[in-house]
């Protein structure tokens, strides 16, 4: 959603810090605000001129007409607005259909003024730009300023002067007042622009002599700008309408969406509620509440929320256990349905998102059978097979009715099954598999269900296309008409006229943003239409520099370039007229004014979500002037069977072939959404020849191109039949529609649908998964503009459910009348499938390269050894805990935990003069990094220095294992030559012992359950010393055996594993992973020290050479 209300004590917070007039404006900042939990006497320590003024007070909850309800307190000292607000704080209050609970009030000084200082005015946005309302009679019986109110026109990029508003808005204003007003309504439209406002009234603005009140104020703003508008806006708290309590869950849902590239919203209707959704996309899930609220389910639905934009597993499955969580807290007598449905997914893998809702489901099976919840699902897209098998195995394992249909089945009709309005099919048919469509080359001649036209239509001249039914009753003439664009082509020296054609079989276009997938796919849909060569010529990715990216051409792999700069590849690209831009939200507005710069480009699709308005607006104006046609922002862009598709548009190939996509029909279609026109492609192949041509143009307010902007150039094309076009709540675009058709402009049979006509049965606004569906007058409803297309002679259908029968009675009737003649059905070619898409399917299987068993990084959270990292911060493990699982796969005991952390600490350094810190050392002074100048210390690292802790282990574990007593083991060593490893130190002995071992030895005594293998080295230690002072269990042989001890007795290991790990070297790792601290310490030193080259003093060196060579 981009257009949010906001509070009136925001609004004008905003206002009084962020307007730039010379007028005096009053009051600023004079307000507070009162809840159930304000403390009257800090309240008045913070707003002393409670005490001394007279006030008024009103709930500041986004209620209209507060005066006419006696919702205001007017002229009260302190002690009356106590008593006000005690009489209405928490008491249920109906405003219209809504009913709420009065909690949030806003204290104000009372302004004595008189009527005729009372005035209205009004900054709202359109698709052209803002218009101004101004009425010199302002306050409560201002009445219907739509008719009353002077207006004019800030056009896009347009100023505002004083001099206009004097002379178009202030015309009953008396004379000496026109300077105050005319300078604040400048500084207020400016203002307005500034911080991404989309409406703003004030009523009623009072002028006195003093300056300007601003007394009662309602706002919206354009919450997509708030990455422009941060810093000004700060953290804004956008209440629910009127009638809606702010649920926590809903707040958690809004933070998830924003922490996400996908779409993630969630609504509460009626919590108490039996029937909830989960529907995946913003245009299918209006679709399906307009269902459940045909069938008579207003009052049952619970929610309206939506999930798509590919969101990943773990995304799902939090959205999913909110869903759940909340649907079973209170039993309904009835017990409760999940619907999980959506339209055919462009490029969300549907297996994907389901094993979110999978793991959802298993953890909530207990409350889900509890409340007696039967869940329904319909889905198609990308693996959707694999996902609606999964969604079916779950339901036979927990034994929770599930019952699971494909595209084989109208988006819809599991709502009637819902709720008992049409039978359970026991075993649904389902379509062929993706593989049946991409690896067998017999079946893909041949369309998969059995139920589609195995034909396309011949292209006929226009002349022969049927006209629209005549208007029974045609549109009134009201102030609709008014904002109705001219329906003929006319070109004004301003303007340059658009392509009626945007895409033929020829074009080339230019991707920006690196997404490989999007290309492949378009690639692969060329390859099936029997294009000659791909339509993507070039990509543009700023990020990096020119280079080749490879993509595969059929079963031939070729080379894309892929620019840094968008004019370098528009100078070697000339053929090019056609930019996908794939870029982000904060930079598709610049990358698109930049496109816009080279006039081969005639046709822009805008994929990204989320631009602002005022951003969209400029490059609408922008566009129009250039002659350049838009498709987006919000969209998935548009597919011409046959010649090209933008992006991820239509879906994978088994969709592309299962909806006839690689050829033309003769049915083209317009639709905002787009997942829904993905819908609609498998509508039109099942009830017609197929699709000619279809566009989303987007789900935002304003979007580049619009419904009648496409129908006109479906209307000139011959090959186009008949129209479909799927409109939605909010806006007026559709009565263009209509208008087109009363006046003969459109002639063609056009089949429309507007989604969002639950909007009306509802007690409180609603603001759908799109940003532009929402209604912001009866004009703009879905139910309104279905009656004015239906009178005008559209064909409109009852309801969703029935628009593919409305669609196949008119084919019907112009296959009748002759007017489309069938065509033999042509197979296209094979595509071979992607090797990565194969093995996601489950088709083919492969040895992996590697195999790991102790991380797996490849899902929301690290896993170390099975165990979540955020359970090793919450259990405390420690450096140690994480080493034990990392490299034993054990939880270790506490203990031992510890003394791997003790070990780690005692083996961190021992001085700059042994080998490896000296290795370190001269290579930091050589100037080398980090990483060098570790490794050459760890390089130095073996029997000699260091590792030692692994032969100590092996040796005296050998000798004990096999029955030597210590002196027959020392004797052995001796009489074989070897040294005893772990036995001795260069500066530590018996009479000055190392603290080091002393300190781990108590702490073994004190916590291991065993000590054989160390007792048995101390024995040994007596025999040594009793030789030789020096000759001590050293801290590399304490730690070997002692370590050994552990791994035998903890628990944790078999007698073989513990083995195992003596043997594979894991002790010495101890010694590495400590002495690496201190090797780094010793590096870092060296640079803060800025110590020089390295060079060894001659004196410090014995140069031994022959004697008939020395001097």
């Amino acid at each position: 959603m981009s257009a949010k209300a906001i509070s009136e004590q925001t609004g004008k917070d905003f206002l009084y810090k962020y307007i730039c007039t010379s007028v005096d404006v009053q009051n600023r900042f004079s307000y507070a605000r009162v809840t159930t939990e304000t403390d009257w006497d800090r309240l008045t320590q913070e707003h002393p001129w409670l005490l001394t003024e007279r006030l008024v007070v009103k709930p500041d909850q986004l209620i209209k007409r507060r005066g006419k309800l006696g919702l205001v307190g007017i002229n009260l000292d302190l002690q009356g607005v106590k008593e006000w607000v005690r009489g209405h704080l928490m008491k249920e209050t109906t405003v219209g259909k809504a009913k709420g609970v009065l909690k949030n009030f806003l204290i104000e000084p009372f302004v004595p003024h008189t009527q005729e200082e009372e005035f209205y005015v009004c900054i709202y946005a359109t698709r052209e730009g803002d218009h101004v309302l101004f009425h010199h009679e302002g306050g409560m019986e201002v009445g219907d300023v739509d008719t009353k109110a002077q207006r004019l026109m800030v056009a896009v990029d347009d100023k505002l002067s004083e001099d206009q508003v004097r002379d178009q808005l202030l015309t009953h204003v008396p004379e000496n007042k026109k300077e105050v007003l005319s300078s604040f309504i400048v500084s207020l439209v400016n203002f307005y622009e500034d911080l991404y406002f989309t409406y703003l009234e004030i009523n009623p603005l009072v002028v006195t002599d003093q300056g300007v009140y601003v007394l009662d104020m309602a706002a919206k703003i354009d919450a997509t700008a708030d990455y422009i508008c941060k810093a000004k806006w700060g953290d804004i708290e956008f209440p629910p309408p009127f009638g809606r309590e702010a649920y926590p869950e809903e707040a958690y849902i809004a933070d998830l969406d924003a922490k996400s590239g996908a779409s993630l919203k969630l609504t509460l209707l009626n919590p108490c509620g039996r029937i909830w959704t989960m529907v995946a996309g913003g245009g299918a899930s209006v679709v399906y509440s307009d269902t459940i609220c045909d069938l008579g389910g207003v009052d049952e639905l619970a929610n309206y929320g939506e999930y798509s934009g590919a969101p990943s597993e773990q995304q799902t499955y939090d959205y999913a256990k909110t869903i759940l969580s909340l649907m079973t807290r209170e039993k309904h007598p009835e017990g409760k349905v999940l619907i999980i449905g959506g339209s055919i997914a462009n490029f969300t893998n549907v297996a994907a998102t389901f094993k979110g809702i999978v793991r959802a489901i298993k953890d909530y099976q207990g409350p889900l059978k509890e409340h007696e919840v039967t869940i329904f699902v319909r889905r198609g897209g990308p693996n959707y097979q694999e996902g609606l098998r999964v969604m079916g195995e779950v339901g036979k394992t927990t034994g929770i009715p599930i019952h699971v249909f494909g595209t084989e089945t109208h988006m819809t009709a599991i709502v009637g099954m819902a709720m008992g309005h049409r039978p359970i099919p026991n075993q649904p048919p389902m379509d062929a598999h993706t593989a049946n469509f991409l690896l067998n080359a017999s079946n893909s001649a041949m369309t998969p269900a059995a139920t589609r036209t195995a034909s396309f239509s011949e292209p006929r001249t226009p002349n022969d296309a049927t006209p629209a039914k005549k208007s029974k009753a045609g549109l009134p003439a009201d102030s609709l008409h008014s904002i109705l664009w001219p329906l003929k082509n006319v070109v004004t020296a301003d303007w340059k006229a658009k392509a009626t054609t945007l895409f033929r079989k020829q074009t080339k276009a230019i991707v920006w943003g690196m997404q490989t997938r999007a290309v492949q796919g378009m690639m692969d849909f060329d390859y099936v239409c029997s294009r000659d060569e791909p339509s993507v010529a070039a990509m543009v990715y700023p990020f990096t520099g020119d280079h080749k990216q490879k993509f595969y051409w059929g079963h031939k792999e070729i080379l894309l370039p892929v620019y840094k700069n968008m004019a370098d590849a528009m100078k070697r690209h000339p053929e090019v007229d056609v930019l996908i831009s794939f870029a982000s939200l904060r930079s598709a507005y610049d990358s698109t004014i930049e496109a816009m710069q080279h006039p081969q480009i005639h046709t822009i699709a805008i994929i990204a979500e989320g631009i602002p308005e005022a951003q969209t607006r400029k490059l609408i104006k922008m566009a129009d002037e250039k002659g350049v046609t838009i498709i987006g922002p919000a969209t998935v862009g548009g597919i011409k069977p046959g010649c090209f598709k933008i992006g991820n548009t239509g879906g994978m190939l088994d969709n592309i072939l299962a909806s006839k996509l690689y050829r033309p029909g003769s049915v083209a279609y317009v639709s905002r959404s787009g997942g829904m026109s993905n819908e609609l492609n498998n509508i039109i192949s099942r009830t017609t020849d197929g699709v000619y041509e279809g566009v989303a143009i987007g789900g935002d307010r304003y979007p580049g191109s619009t419904f009648m902007d496409h129908v006109l150039r479906y209307q000139d094309t011959p090959g186009v039949e008949m129209i479909v076009m799927l409109g939605e709540i909010g806006g007026t675009e559709e009565y263009k529609i209509c208008q087109g058709i009363r006046e003969g402009r459109i002639t063609k049979p056009v089949v429309c649908w507007c989604i969002g006509t639950c909007a009306t049965m509802f007690a409180s606004e609603v603001q759908f998964g799109h940003a532009g569906a929402c209604a912001n007058q009866a004009s703009e409803t879905a139910v309104a503009k279905n009656q004015a297309l239906r009178d005008a002679g559209a064909y409109v259908p009852k309801s969703f459910d029935e628009l593919g029968n409305v669609i196949k009675t008119v084919y019907d009737e112009l296959v009748a009348n002759g007017t489309i003649i069938p065509a033999q059905e042509v197979p296209p070619p094979t595509v071979p499938m992607d090797y990565s898409w194969a093995r996601e399917l489950g088709l083919i299987r492969k040895p992996a390269s590697f195999m790991t068993s102790i991380c797996d990084e490849r899902g929301q959270e690290l896993i170390y050894a099975g165990m979540p990292i955020t359970e090793v911060f919450k259990e405390e493990m420690g450096l140690g805990g994480v080493l034990g699982l990392l490299w034993f796969q054990r939880r270790l005991p506490r203990y031992a935990c510890q003394f791997i952390e003790m070990c780690l600490m005692v083996t961190a350094d021992h001085g700059p003069a042994v080998s490896g810190a000296h290795n370190t050392i001269v290579c930091a002074r050589a100037g080398k990094d980090l990483i060098s100048s570790l490794t050459s210390g760890l390089l130095t690292i073996g029997d000699r220095f260091g590792g030692a802790l692994d032969a100590a282990a092996k040796q005296f574990s050998k000798a004990f294992d096999s029955g030597m007593l210590p002196m027959e083991f020392v004797n052995k060593m001796k009489k074989d030559g070897k040294l005893i490893m772990g036995i001795g130190h260069r500066v530590k002995s018996i009479n000055n012992p190392d603290m080091r071992v002393q300190i781990l030895k108590d702490f073994v005594k004190q916590h291991f359950t065993s000590t054989q293998l160390l007792d048995y080295a101390l024995d040994v230690e007596k025999i040594t010393t009793s030789k030789k002072p020096n000759l001590i269990l050293n801290v590399d042989g304490f730690i070997g055996v002692a370590f050994v001890d552990l791994l035998r007795t903890c628990g944790g290991f078999t007698r073989d594993e513990a083995d195992e790990f003596v043997e594979i070297g894991a002790l010495n790792g101890i010694f590495v992973l400590g002495r690496s601290m201190g090797f780094i310490g010793h590096y870092l030193d060296q640079k803060r020290l800025k110590q020089g080259l390295y060079r060894h003093p001659w004196d410090d060196i014995s140069y031994v050479l022959p004697e008939h060579m020395s001097m």
